[in-house]
Formats: structure tokens, C-alpha cells, sequence
């Protein structure tokens, strides 16, 4: 960029040998640095001359040495991925001076001591797992949004975030010995009486907590034969299998739950719906047989909500092994019937493409349906671009990021298109995960038949904008015109940070342009950043724009196919890749991190 290096991508080509630390340090202008997925060894090299460093990626090769002490002085470091190494030592506690840190994933190395307490609010994404760290895990505000994950395998930690309390600290040094005191008689007599008043205490206390304990048991096995089994007694328990949704997937408190929804009524160990043949977890896609959990590991894991929507609740499940997976809970397990819901399960659970989150397996039973998918930790593209709120008042990303994204939805979109018949039906910027890299992957996809026509909720405001006018109607089947027409509502929002709360279409018409242009031209005048920055970045918008335009033409007839769309998005982005200036300004909220991460371009459909 303007005669400059910016990247270094070299992933996965096999390359050995060690890193010259001179050669690397003369590109003063690197913003992305990956040498992932190769086989260098040695030490890492002193990096201190790379002061516009943003994103280090050096995981899964085969460096030995201590942590390297030469990033602590890189201030603009966002992103530092170490993992999958031999590095030893500690984690340096000047980590703390990196002020912009927004990854640090440094699994399976062998790294020794305690962690630091890391204290910078942009930390979103941390893993230790698999080192010999040990001692107590620090209680700050961006560690403890971490859990059992992000520690496992350091069997010396301690703390909180892990589920295992820490030891009561040894009492400190004694004191210097001093000559023994005989006590009075008096004395002697105080302390037999106190030790007996402390005796009795602690009687009476153990006596009422074993009253307590004994009504609490009869207490639960009265309410177990009035409810019978937990699918029974549905409209009585808690959990995903049970109907409720507040503490956990099976509502427990932490104690003694048993999980996502063991069944009472069967015998120890198993589950009545086995016996019945139709609660078996079924496993989806090549491979797939082999995953690694079994119904009992689902039903016992602990959750929380992610959210509810039109189809059902969606619910974060770790089980006891420590694995985590996306469970979908339908809200209408009568509809379509059993063998039309395996057949449309088989589908789904064909399709494998980077920008899909992929569907692992399923289970059913008498009127529960669940759907396990892949946990994707790094949120949706609705936090991307708005944050935690609703209000649809977030900020436009670069022109870039606007284009990278709208390249992986485009490709994902085209996937599904490719299977005659088969539409997302329910594209929004909540249905967007991003991967492990930033990538944008659909979820939810291909669930529209699952709502029975018979009893259908209105969508939610937001939901209703992002469908085509003809299908606002909840009852009419999905088409994929309908799915190119919220493609269009989507690359909208993306451009100009605001979710459709009103139909942009009817309100803005054929001055949707001049509007997009407006809103982006206000971050600017509002004191924030640039919203384009050069030339080229208005004409990529531009691009942008008359894609969106052209998706969300009133006619069904009149939109372009998804083929088309990816074709334009991907010419405009070759077009911005030449003719991008040297600028390298941060423009939105989120963009820059976007932009430093390195991508799989995934060219191929």
C-alpha cells in the first residue's frame, strides 16, 4: 500500500527453519503479521522495529524460547495468536502495557507462573488452555467474562472462572518466639466455658441444616410424582426439553442440575425416549458419527440463552468435558412431520462451506426438537455493527470491511442457492456469526419450513424490514428473490450502521443513495472518524450502493441472482485491492481489527 508492505501473509506453506528478526523489522509499515500453520522453529525474534503492528499470528509451529519481551513495545498490537508452540517461561506481566489488546490466544504451549490481571477492556477474545500456569486467576472485569475454556488443562489454576476455589492462603509468618504465659486459673475457666458456648453453637447450627436438608428431599420427591417424567411435566420444569429458559438449559441453579433434560421416568442411565426410538442424537455430515459427545453429555450440559426469536431459543451448552455447542430449540416440534423433518435434517446437515455455520446434529422426541451447530464465541454481526444496543444507532464500517463481509455473505447466500429449491428464509444480521477469523458465516438457515402454518407470530419490527415486500405475509413460502431482497436490506445496514426499525425501501425509494451518503457523510461532520477517507473508497461505495439498490427492487423478477451479485461485489473488491491509497485510517467502531485479521479468501464456491 503506496509503495509500502502491509501484510505478510504466508500461511500453511510448509516453510522450516528459524525467523530473521533483522529482515522483518525493516517493514516498519506491517500492519499483519502470519506466518501460521508452518513448521518455523526457535526462538521468536526481536520484533520492536514492527511499530505499526496491529495482528501477530505465529500459532501452530514449532517455536521453543520465553514469551517474546520485544511485543510489549508494539502500542498499536490488537491481536496476538501464539498458540499450538513450545514457548516456556511466564506471561510477561508488562502485557498490560498493550492498552489496545483485543485477542491474546496463547494454548498449548508449556508457559509456567501465574496470569497476569489483565485490566484492558478491549479484551474480547483469551485462551491459556493446555500450559503450566498455576495460582489463582485473577478477578478483573475482562477475565472473569472468561470461563472453564479459556483455563482448561492448567491443573494448578485456581478461581472463579474455572469452578474450583482457591485454598485459604497459608497464615503468614509467626512472630518472633516469646517466653510461654502461664493462665490464671481464671482464665483457663473463661476459655472452657467460651469453647463450650462455640460447641453448642455450631450443634444447633448442624442440627437445623439437617432438618432443612430433609424437607428440601421430601420437598422434591413430592414435586417428582406429581410431574412425572420431564417431558410430562413441561409446563412445570425448567430447561430447554422442559420448556423453561432462565438459569440454564435445564433452569438449574448450579447444583445439582441435570442438565439440558435428563427424563425422570426412565430408568438410571437411560432415557425413556430411547426406548421409544425416537431420542436418539443424530449426527450429521461426513465425519460428523465421530463427534466426540453423546445424548446423556447434551442433556447434562449447563447453559445459558443467547436468545429467542421467531423459530425457537437459542442456548449456549457446555458440557462437562469442557466442549461447547450452539443448541436450537424449536418452538414447534409438530411441524413438518417426523419423516419430513429427518429428510429436510439430512439436507441441511450436507451442507459444508466456510461461510455457513455448520448444523452437527439433531435430536427428536415426542414434541422436542433440538439443533446443535457449531459455537462461535466471537458473536454476531449484529454486536459487530451496533453493540449491545437495539436502537439501531451504531456506526458505519470502512468501505473495506463493508465489501469483505458482503463477499463472505454473498458466497454463503450463493451455497444455499445452489441446492434447487433451498432458501435462508430468515437472513438478518443476528443470523451472522463471525468465525474464528473474522470470517462471516449464515446461520438458521433453511428452518422456515419448521413453522407450522396453522399458528404463526408476527416478527419483530426489525425482522419484518429485512423480508421482501411479497413475503411479509408470515405464511407464504420463502423464495430465493426474497432472500436476494434482505441481502440488500443487509448490505444497507452495513453501510450505514442503522437496522431497518422502518421500511427503507417505502420511505427512501430511489434516494436511497443520497440517504446512504447522508448518514455516512454525519459520522464525519458528528467529529468521528472519516467515513471513506479517498476517492476510491467513494467509488467502492458507490459500488456497494448499486448492489444493494439493485436487491431490493420492488419486482421480485427485477433483482439480480446471487451468481450476479458476487460477481459485482468481488470485481469491486479486486478494484479497491489496486487502487487502495496508503491510508490506513481506523473508520467505524470495529473496522480496523477487522481489517487487520487475515482471511482465507475462500474463492472458490
Amino acid at each position: 500500500m503506496g509503495g509500502r508492505v502491509t501484510k505478510l501473509v504466508l500461511e500453511y506453506l510448509n516453510l522450516s527453519g528459524t525467523l530473521d528478526g533483522k529482515t522483518l523489522n525493516q517493514l516498519n509499515q506491517l500492519r499483519v503479521l502470519s506466518f501460521k500453520g508452518n513448521s518455523i522453529s526457535g526462538s521468536i525474534p526481536n520484533l520492536s522495529g514492527l511499530v505499526n503492528l496491529k495482528s501477530l499470528y505465529l500459532n501452530s509451529n514449532n517455536f521453543s524460547g520465553d514469551f517474546p519481551d520485544s511485543v510489549i513495545n508494539l502500542h498499536r498490537l490488537k491481536v496476538i495468536v501464539l498458540a499450538e508452540n513450545q514457548i516456556s517461561g511466564p506471561i510477561p506481566r508488562s502485557l498490560l502495557k498493550l492498552t489496545r489488546l483485543y485477542v491474546l490466544y496463547l494454548q498449548d504451549n508449556s508457559l509456567v507462573g501465574a496470569i497476569p490481571p489483565f485490566n484492558q477492556t478491549s479484551l474480547r477474545f483469551f485462551n491459556v488452555s493446555n500450559n503450566k500456569l498455576s495460582g489463582q486467576i485473577p478477578v478483573t472485569s475482562p477475565l472473569i467474562r472468561f470461563n472453564t475454556s479459556s483455563f482448561s488443562g492448567n491443573i494448578d489454576l485456581c478461581g472463579e472462572q474455572i469452578q474450583n476455589p482457591c485454598k485459604k492462603s497459608e497464615f503468614g509468618p509467626s512472630a518472633s518466639p516469646v517466653s510461654p504465659t502461664i493462665p490464671s486459673p481464671k482464665s483457663s475457666s473463661k476459655h472452657r466455658k467460651l469453647i463450650k458456648i462455640i460447641a453448642g453453637s455450631v450443634g444447633g447450627f448442624l442440627v437445623l441444616c439437617i432438618i432443612i436438608l430433609l424437607i428440601v428431599c421430601l420437598a422434591r420427591k413430592n414435586l417428582r410424582s406429581r410431574e412425572g417424567s420431564v417431558v410430562g411435566g413441561r409446563n412445570k420444569a425448567k430447561g430447554i426439553v422442559a420448556g423453561g429458559d432462565k438459569s440454564g438449559i435445564n433452569g438449574g441453579n448450579g447444583g445439582g442440575g441435570s442438565g439440558l433434560g435428563a427424563n425422570d421416568g426412565g430408568t438410571q442411565g437411560q432415557f425413556s425416549w430411547e426406548r421409544e426410538g425416537l431420542g436418539t442424537l443424530v449426527f450429521l455430515g461426513a465425519g460428523d458419527q465421530q463427534m466426540s459427545y453423546s445424548l446423556e453429555d447434551l442433556l447434562k450440559a449447563s447453559a445459558e440463552t443467547l436468545g429467542r426469536g421467531t423459530m425457537g431459543s437459542t442456548y449456549k451448552a457446555v458440557m462437562e468435558s469442557g466442549f461447547i455447542v450452539t443448541v436450537k430449540r424449536l418452538k414447534d416440534a409438530r411441524y413438518p412431520r417426523v419423516e419430513e423433518f429427518r429428510r429436510h435434517m439430512d439436507l441441511l446437515g450436507r451442507l459444508r462451506h466456510p461461510n455457513l455455520v455448520p448444523l452437527r446434529a439433531y435430536f427428536q422426541a415426542k414434541e422436542e426438537r433440538l439443533l446443535v451447530y457449531d459455537y462461535f464465541p466471537n458473536g454476531s454481526l449484529f454486536s459487530l455493527l451496533h453493540g449491545t444496543r437495539t436502537s439501531g444507532g451504531g456506526k458505519p464500517l470502512h468501505w473495506t470491511s463493508c465489501l469483505k463481509i458482503a463477499e463472505d455473505l454473498a458466497t454463503g447466500l450463493l451455497y444455499i442457492h445452489q441446492n434447487p429449491g433451498l432458501t435462508h428464509g430468515n437472513l438478518k444480521s443476528s443470523n451472522v456469526l463471525l468465525g474464528p477469523e473474522f470470517e462471516s458465516c449464515l446461520t438458521d438457515y433453511g428452518l422456515t419450513m419448521f413453522r407450522d402454518p396453522n399458528f404463526l407470530e408476527e416478527p419483530s419490527a426489525t425482522s419484518l424490514f429485512y423480508r421482501a415486500p411479497e413475503n411479509r405475509e408470515m405464511r407464504k413460502p420463502a423464495t430465493q428473490p426474497a432472500d436476494v431482497y434482505s441481502f440488500g436490506v443487509l448490505l444497507l445496514e452495513l453501510l450505514t450502521g442503522k437496522t431497518p426499525f422502518q421500511d427503507l425501501v417505502q420511505e427512501h425509494g430511489s434516494d436511497i443513495p443520497r440517504w446512504v451518503q447522508s448518514v455516512r457523510e454525519e459520522e464525519t461532520e458528528s467529529g468521528d472518524e472519516p467515513a471513506s477517507g479517498n476517492e476510491a473508497g467513494e467509488e467502492k461505495l458507490q459500488a456497494l450502493i448499486n448492489v444493494a439498490m439493485a436487491c431490493v427492487s420492488f419486482t421480485p423478477e427485477d433483482r439480480p441472482s446471487m451468481r450476479d451479485i458476487l460477481k459485482m461485489i468481488r470485481d469491486a473488491r479486486a478494484e479497491a485491492q489496486v487502487s487502495s491509497s496508503g491510508s490506513d485510517h481506523s473508520h467505524g467502531r470495529w473496522s480496523d481489527t477487522v481489517q487487520s485479521l487475515p482471511r482465507e479468501e475462500h474463492l472458490s464456491i
